[in-house]
């Protein structure tokens, strides 16, 4: 059998050889292009969902000396951070939105019958529920199993945890939301917010929430002046 391909190819004509970096340079030309709209508009957007979330920051800076103990894994916010407002339904099946919040502050927690760890901490922030809640706090736990709707009411039930509202989204958008913006890894999540709708603090896994520590953070949280 021949071979027809000749054992030394000649180069290819100048122009040829240029079409690979001309290329090459449209390409890197519009992933610069691509990323300047994010990085600009992101900044825009950041700069206008957070601004006024700068106060949450102020008094995440006053009490990080209180996250310790039992609530010593809370990861105090450094940076202006809105939560996108979320949405979810009330035990009466009535969508809601975090934004019903504005104005009070809230422990936002994520929470499925699956996890061990969740369903440990349950009791705790039912007791929290019941030392500090008012109309200045409250827990707002939701559970995201997107199974049998009535488990995680059962468990509720069984466990005798009266204090919690019941809230759920069983197609865990919630998590997934949160995820996006770096602040659900795993469960148990829970996030401290103040009545902006902003970001106090974060915690991945479970705490002792009725435990002294857990109370001086949140009740300094939520009578520190704003600044």
């Amino acid at each position: 059998m021949t071979n027809d391909m000749p054992q030394n190819p000649s180069p290819a004509p100048a122009p040829l050889r240029r079409i690979p970096y001309v290329i090459g340079a449209v390409i890197i030309g519009v992933l610069f292009g691509f990323a300047a709209i994010y990085e600009f508009g992101g900044v825009k957007r950041t700069a206008s969902a957070d601004s006024s979330c700068a106060s949450a920051v102020s008094l995440s800076n006053k009490i990080t000396p209180l996250a310790h103990g039992e609530v010593a894994a809370l990861t105090m916010a450094t940076k202006p951070l809105q939560l996108p407002d979320l949405t979810f339904q009330d035990a009466d099946g009535k969508q809601r939105k975090l934004s019903e919040w504005r104005g009070h502050t809230i422990l936002l927690n994520l929470w499925a019958t699956w996890c061990v760890p969740c369903r440990k901490e349950m009791p705790a922030l039912d007791r929290l529920q019941a030392k500090l809640g008012s109309k200045d706090f409250q827990v707002v736990a939701i559970n995201i199993d997107t199974r049998e709707p009535e488990k995680p009411r059962n468990f509720l039930k069984d466990a005798k945890l009266t204090r919690l509202d019941f809230f759920s989204d069983n197609k865990a958008e919630v998590f997934q939301n949160l995820k996006a913006i770096g602040k659900a890894l795993g469960m148990p999540t829970s996030v401290l917010v103040d009545p902006q709708g902003c970001e106090i603090g974060t915690i991945a896994g479970p705490a002792e929430w009725d435990g002294d520590d857990a109370v001086k953070l949140i009740t300094a949280a939520t009578s520190t002046p704003r600044s």
